[in-house]
């Protein structure tokens, strides 16, 4: 397997724990959040599409994804993540588009530089495990949310 398959594989996987999750959300339970947490289920899902596409735009260099990132320019849930199907849609071109431009990434690209203000200079390789770790790490707390949050 190459490389481009291998983190392909990676990837995939990783997301499968955001599928889960994501496959049993109701409308309902898009506003929940824990506690006194600042972000809901609906912004995080929206937030997870929403840079996932503009890993794919600045990271890869994929310039026909088109993506405003409300949750990133906001840095805050206003309460406006409430349409499921909305979000459904958006995580799954978020999710088609990683996956496809992934597998089409040369072999020799994975050791190129690149720098972004969100972490430093890493070779795309690196920077790719960032943003697998974000997906899972939003993932979980929406699980966590949806499980006891109100």
């Amino acid at each position: 397997m190459s490389t481009s398959q291998h983190l392909q594989a990676a990837y995939i996987e990783a997301r499968i724990r955001l599928g889960k999750v994501s496959e049993t959300i109701s409308a309902a339970d898009l506003p929940k959040k824990l506690g006194a947490a600042p972000n809901s289920i609906g912004f995080l899902l929206q937030h997870i599409a929403e840079v996932e596409l503009l890993f794919c735009k600045n990271v890869f260099g994929n310039s026909e994804i088109k993506v405003i990132a409300h949750t990133v320019i906001d840095q805050k849930d206003l309460g406006e993540w409430t349409d499921l199907a909305a979000i459904q849609a958006l995580l799954a071109e978020s999710g088609n588009s990683i996956t496809t431009i992934i597998g089409s990434v040369p072999e020799e690209d994975w050791t190129k530089q690149i720098t972004t203000k969100e972490f430093g200079t890493k070779s795309i390789a690196e920077a790719f495990g960032r943003i697998i770790s974000h997906t899972a790490y939003h993932a979980g707390q929406i699980a966590m949310i949806q499980k006891y949050g109100s």
